[in-house]
């Protein structure tokens, strides 16, 4: 994805502004003030920001080890006489904003301006990438060898992160001297641009639609049974993950498609880029082949008759202008590898026109046309509930008004309705005889409170299964959208949309805490897009007093994760029971987040109990 994003003259502007505000400080090294004999080791120096910062520099000479015509447009080039420091790079970036002239292979002299370009501007908390910027290229000689790669592999790469940022330069890793031997962060720094290579490896993160892959070097770090690698805390982020691209494009040659548990068999060589999507990426001039390990979809336990499976699904803006193809595939996922749960609530249905942004609010036509994919898949027919939000009040695709919608088959399970929910008005509780109650089901909670601004409101609803009354409460929890990566040069990275988050969860906690003190063993599920991991902030406020249980915690460690992002596999989507449901099988049923193809990026979550 980031390969295809254009760095223009915008660059300079990110540098200045980052110059102005100290983000990007550096010093002239005395053997370089002229600007003139400059190796790439005194660009690169011990740090992430070049010493040379916005300086001129002339004669920088290096072998040309990759070149990309496309997207951002460049060519690396690398010094085959290195220094004997292990902290300087001998790789660097030139970029050429137009198609590169020159080819892998020749020894070049380039004059340019040192620059650090940040990758998705300085507000993302992206590291830079040291580059040189407004070149004039000489081509010494041609087809000279290319430096020998240095091999990435699980001996190399430290298991310790990134070290602790800075207090006096808030938190920010850029000013400290690089230790490659202790941290991955550091050793893959001092790698920038420089030529490697990586041996067979496994795939943690499929193809995705921009012709890139994660593998990792580190076999078993972390990994689970399916071939992905878990994501269990802050402190644990996997250092053995690389992004993999090609330097081909793909018209020419097409980018492999790899599932998670596949093989990148054989040698993959290139410079090493940092971009905005991923940071670290191995760019490659040589691409190993993909080795096809039969990853399978799974499919659930179907419920046994005096059980009631519930089930969340985010289906990923779903609307009628999507094509048939989509409907029918979400559809088969819930008859056959869900297994036809009683309860399905589902986020990011949109209205009954999609993203055109014209004050339609009703999704009628777009859940009428999924409940008849899944009767023709052989499904239920099943009935449905939501709440209509106000236009454009719910964060999400703009003129889309996405929602939680529940479906349930009338043949297992009903719904009591109360009436009188709409977007604004608040669902309540109330009770009788130890009995609780909703004042409106289905019914948003405290969708005035400002935790819900731009976000989606939690929808509740009252069904009632074999004479038991159960609680449903679906949810989609804010994005993690302005939170910096885990490549950040603040570390820990700032997770600003947490903040959001926890007041959500606090609320829905209070909520479900009303429920309890009116019926203590009150049959409650909390579902849906959390949008946050099984041990955050998040999680622990919606557990708070003992409320709830996140029931993913009653997998395996390694079976825990709904969603693949980066090579990492993690929870966001969830299923909090309250203390009344003791006895409970859940199921985190793994059909699209590790695969190339997918009806959705989720996965969906599967819970069954005995009321």
């Amino acid at each position: 994805m980031s390969s295809s994003i254009p760095r223009t003259a915008a660059v300079a502007a990110v540098v200045s502004a980052a110059l102005a505000a100290g983000l990007l400080a550096g010093s002239a090294s005395a053997s370089a003030e002229d600007g003139a004999g400059v190796r790439i080791h005194d660009i690169q120096g011990t740090t992430r920001v070049s010493p040379l910062v916005g300086q001129q520099v002339t004669g920088v000479t290096g072998i040309v080890t990759g070149v990309r015509a496309y997207g951002s447009r460049g060519f690396w080039i690398q010094d085959p006489t290195p220094d004997a420091n292990p902290a300087t790079s001998e790789g660097l970036f030139v970029f050429t904003s137009s198609v590169p002239t020159v080819a892998v292979g020749d020894a070049v002299s380039v004059n340019g301006t040192v620059t650090e370009y940040v990758p998705g501007g300085l507000a993302s908390g992206n590291q830079s990438l040291t580059q040189l910027s407004k070149p004039v290229v000489t081509v010494v000689s041609q087809g000279n060898p290319v430096p020998a790669p240095v091999t990435i592999s699980s001996w190399s790469v430290p298991d310790a992160y990134a070290p602790a940022g800075d207090p006096a330069a808030d938190g920010s890793i850029n000013g400290l001297t690089l230790k490659p031997r202790k941290y991955a962060l550091d050793y893959y720094e001092s790698l920038e641009g420089t030529n490697v290579r990586i041996g067979s490896s496994r795939v943690v993160g499929a193809t995705d639609p921009y012709s890139e892959l994660w593998v990792t070097v580190k076999p078993w770090e972390n990994r689970n049974r399916r071939g992905g690698t878990v994501y269990g805390s802050y402190e644990d982020q996997n250092t053995g993950r690389l992004q993999v691209q090609s330097l081909v494009p793909t018209a020419q040659q097409p980018f492999p498609k790899a599932n998670v548990g596949d093989v990148l068999a054989g040698a993959t060589e290139g410079p090493l880029d940092f971009n905005q999507y991923g940071g670290y990426t191995l760019t490659a001039r040589t691409l190993g082949t993909v080795v096809d390990r039969g990853l399978k979809r799974e499919t659930t336990d179907r419920q046994h008759r005096n059980e009631l499976a519930v089930a969340t699904y985010n289906v990923e803006n779903l609307d009628p202008s999507d094509p048939q193809e989509k409907f029918d595939a979400l559809a088969k996922a819930v008859v056959e590898n869900l297994a036809s749960p009683d309860v399905v609530a589902l986020e990011e249905i949109q209205d009954d026109n999609g993203a055109k942004n014209d004050g339609t609010v009703t999704a009628g036509q777009t859940v009428k046309k999924f409940t008849d994919a899944i009767v023709a898949a052989g499904g239920p027919a099943y009935e449905w509930r939501s709440v209509d939000p106000e236009n454009n009040k719910d964060g999400g695709e703009p003129g889309g008004n996405i929602r939680q919608v529940f479906l349930f088959n009338p043949a297992r399970v009903s719904f009591t309705d109360r009436p009188g929910g709409d977007a604004t008005t608040a669902t309540g509780v109330t009770g009788r005889k130890g009995h609780a109650a909703l004042t409106v089901s289905p019914g948003r909670i405290d969708p005035a409170n400002t935790a819900w601004a731009d976000s989606r409101k939690p929808l509740a609803g009252e069904f009632v299964f074999r004479g038991r009354t159960v609680f449903v409460i679906a949810n989609h929890f804010g994005s993690k959208g302005g939170d910096e990566s885990i490549v950040s040069h603040h570390q820990p990275p700032n997770r600003s949309s947490e903040a959001k988050r926890l007041l959500q969860a606090q609320a829905v906690n209070g909520f479900v805490k009303q429920l309890l003190a009116v019926e203590k063993q009150a049959d409650v599920l909390v579902v849906g897009d959390i949008n946050d991991f099984e041990f955050s902030g998040t999680t622990k406020a919606l557990t708070a007093g003992g409320a709830l249980y996140p029931a993913v915690k009653s997998l395996p460690r390694g079976e825990r994760y709904s969603y693949v992002y980066q090579g990492n596999s993690q929870v966001l989507d969830q299923i909090l029971t309250s203390p009344g449901i003791r006895h409970f099988t859940y199921d985190s049923v793994h059909i699209n987040a590790e695969f190339a193809d997918q009806d959705s990026d989720h996965d969906p979550q599967v819970l069954r109990f005995r009321p």
